[in-house]
C-alpha cells in the first residue's frame, strides 16, 4: 500500500489523511464543489473533484470515486464514517477494482447492516439482545407488540441515526405512528421495513470498540459512555464508563470479541449496548466502521486505531493480545457543531471568520475547518471534535471545562455553550446521566433567549437548505425536516 484515498469529508478524512502521512503514505482528498477549499483538501498530498454539491452526486458516488481511485494510481481506499462506510456493494466494488478497502469484510457489513439479521447474529453467538419481533406489517407489529408490552421503540430495520424511530405507548399511538415512521424510513434508507423493541427506561449507551485482523484474532479495547445525547444522536462521549465495575467492563468486552468472532469480522468496529438501571446490558447495533468518537479510545488505550486499520487492511497480524491492552486514565470527547441549540438545534451554515482551538495538557483537537472556511449547508454540520485526557475523571472534567472556555468560534453559530452547561451540570458531574438527560435537563442546559423575527427567518430558510441537501437513499433530511416543523410550532403562537 503506497497511496490511498479518503472517500469522505470533514474532520474524519483530515484525521485520516494525518494518519497516512504518518504510516508515510500518500493521502488523496476527494471533493465536491460545495468543498474545494475545504480544509480536508489542504490536509491532503492531492485532492480531486468527484461532482456537484449534493451527495448523492459527489461522495455517494461509487463510480466516480472508483474511477478517481484508478486513474490516481491509488491502491486503497479508507471510507471514514458516514456516505459509503457500511456500503457493502462499494466494499465489494473496491475489491473487484483491484484496490483494498480499509474496513471490514463485506459480509460482515451486510449482516449488521440489517437490524433484524443482525439480532438473529448476535442471538446465535450468545450474545444478549432486548427484546423484540419482527412488525412486517401493522398486523405484526401488533401482535408481537402485544408479546412484548409497552412501551416499545419501533425502529427502522436498516438505518441509524435515530430516523424514523418511535417510542410508542400503546396499541392506539402504533397505530397512528406506523405508517409515519415507515415513510420517514423508506425515505432515508430506501427500505420502509420495521421491527420492534422492548423500549427500555431511562438505559445508558454503552459500546465497546474491537479490532480484529484477518488472522483470526479479536480484541476488545474497553468501552465508551455515549448516554449524553439528543434525539438519538451522540453529543459527548466518554471512557471509561463511570458506571461499570470492572468486573461488567471485562463481561462487555469478551461478549463483544465472541460476537466479532462470529462474523468471522475484522478491522475496527462497534457493539452498541443498552444498559439498564440492573447491570443488565442488551445488543443494540453493530458500527462496522470507524466511530466519531474514537478518540476517546485511542486515548485511554495509546492504540492508534487508524494505523491499527492500516495494518489489518495489509494483511498483518495484530502486534498485541488482550492481555497487553491496558487503560489508562479518562478521556471525554465534545462534538462541536455549527447549529442553534436555543432554537430547536437547528443547523447554522456560513462562514467561519475566526477559529481558535484550545491547547494545552491532555488536550486534543480533530478539527474540519479553520478560520476562512464556509460550513457548508449541503452536510452535516460537525465542525469538529475536542478531545481531553485526564489521570481520572475529575482532571479530565476540568481540562475539558477550561478548553470549552477557551475555544473560539467566531461567524457561525455553535453548540459551545450548550456544551459548557451540559459539562458543568450536577447529574454529569457525577456521572449519572441515561440517554433521557438531555431532554430532562432541557431547562437547564438550553435557557433559550427569545430570538428576533430575522433570526427565525435565517434560522428556517438554513434548516430548509440543508434539510433538502441532504436527502439522499442513506442519508435524508427527513429528521431536520421533523424537528424544523416541530420548532415552527411550538414558536407558532409567539411569532
Amino acid at each position: 500500500m503506497r497511496k490511498v484515498l479518503i472517500a469522505n469529508r470533514g474532520e474524519i478524512a483530515v484525521r485520516i489523511a494525518r494518519g497516512l502521512r504518518e504510516a508515510e503514505l500518500t493521502a488523496v482528498a476527494i471533493y465536491s464543489d460545495a468543498d474545494s477549499m475545504a480544509h480536508h483538501v489542504r490536509a491532503a498530498d492531492e485532492a480531486y473533484r468527484v461532482g456537484p454539491a449534493p451527495a448523492m452526486e459527489s461522495y455517494l458516488d461509487a463510480a466516480r470515486i472508483l474511477d478517481i481511485a484508478r486513474r490516481t494510481g491509488c491502491d486503497a481506499i479508507h471510507p471514514g464514517y458516514g456516505f459509503l462506510a457500511e456500503n457493502a456493494e462499494f466494499a465489494r466494488a473496491c475489491s473487484d477494482a483491484g484496490l483494498i478497502f480499509i474496513g471490514p469484510p463485506a459480509a460482515a457489513i451486510d449482516a449488521m447492516g440489517h437490524k433484524v439479521s443482525a439480532r438473529k447474529v448476535m442471538q446465535s453467538a450468545g450474545v444478549p439482545v432486548v427484546p423484540g419481533g419482527e412488525a412486517g406489517n401493522l398486523a405484526e407489529a401488533k401482535q408481537n407488540a402485544r408479546a412484548i408490552g409497552y412501551p416499545i421503540m419501533l425502529k427502522p430495520v436498516a438505518g441509524g441515526g435515530g430516523k424514523g424511530m418511535r417510542r410508542v405507548a400503546s396499541e392506539a399511538e402504533l397505530e397512528l405512528e406506523w405508517e409515519t415512521a415507515s415513510q420517514e424510513a423508506a425515505r432515508a434508507f430506501a427500505d420502509g421495513s420495521m421491527y420492534l423493541e422492548k423500549y427500555l427506561e431511562s438505559p445508558r449507551h454503552v459500546e465497546v470498540q474491537v479490532l480484529g485482523d484477518q488472522h483470526g484474532n479479536v480484541v476488545h479495547l474497553f468501552e465508551r459512555d455515549c448516554s449524553v445525547q439528543r434525539r438519538h444522536q451522540k453529543i459527548i462521549e466518554e471512557a471509561p464508563c463511570p458506571v461499570l465495575t470492572p468486573a461488567l467492563a471485562e463481561k462487555m468486552g469478551a461478549t463483544s470479541v465472541e460476537g466479532a468472532r462470529a462474523l468471522g469480522y475484522f478491522s475496527a468496529g462497534t457493539f452498541e449496548y443498552l444498559l439498564d438501571q440492573q447491570g443488565n446490558f442488551y445488543f443494540l447495533e453493530m458500527n462496522t466502521r470507524l466511530q466519531v468518537e474514537h478518540p476517546v479510545t485511542e486515548a485511554t488505550t495509546g492504540i492508534d486505531l487508524v494505523q491499527a486499520m492500516l495494518s489489518v487492511a495489509q494483511g498483518q497480524p495484530l502486534p498485541f493480545t488482550q492481555s497487553d491492552i491496558q487503560r489508562r486514565g479518562h478521556a471525554i470527547e465534545c462534538r462541536i457543531y455549527a447549529e442553534r441549540p436555543e432554537l430547536g438545534f437547528l443547523p447554522s451554515p456560513g462562514p467561519v471568520e475566526r477559529m481558535v482551538l484550545p491547547q494545552g495538557p491532555g488536550i486534543r483537537n480533530d478539527e474540519g475547518a479553520e478560520s476562512g472556511d464556509t460550513i457548508s449547508g449541503y452536510y452535516d454540520p460537525l465542525i469538529a471534535k475536542l478531545i481531553a485526557w485526564g489521570s481520572d475523571r475529575q482532571q479530565c472534567l476540568k481540562r475539558m471545562q477550561r478548553a470549552l472556555g477557551d475555544y473560539v468560534v467566531a461567524g457561525t453559530h455553535t453548540n459551545l455553550e450548550y456544551l459548557r452547561r451540559v459539562l458543568a451540570h450536577p447529574l454529569f458531574l457525577r456521572g449519572e446521566v441515561d440517554t433521557s438527560f438531555v431532554e430532562r435537563a432541557k431547562s437547564d442546559l438550553e435557557r433559550a433567549a427569545e430570538p428576533s423575527e430575522a433570526e427565525l427567518i435565517d434560522a428556517v430558510a438554513a434548516a430548509a437548505l440543508f434539510s433538502h441537501a441532504r436527502v439522499t437513499p442513506k442519508t435524508t433530511g427527513s429528521a431536520e425536516t421533523s424537528q424544523l416543523s416541530e420548532w415552527v410550532r411550538q414558536h407558532r403562537s409567539r411569532h
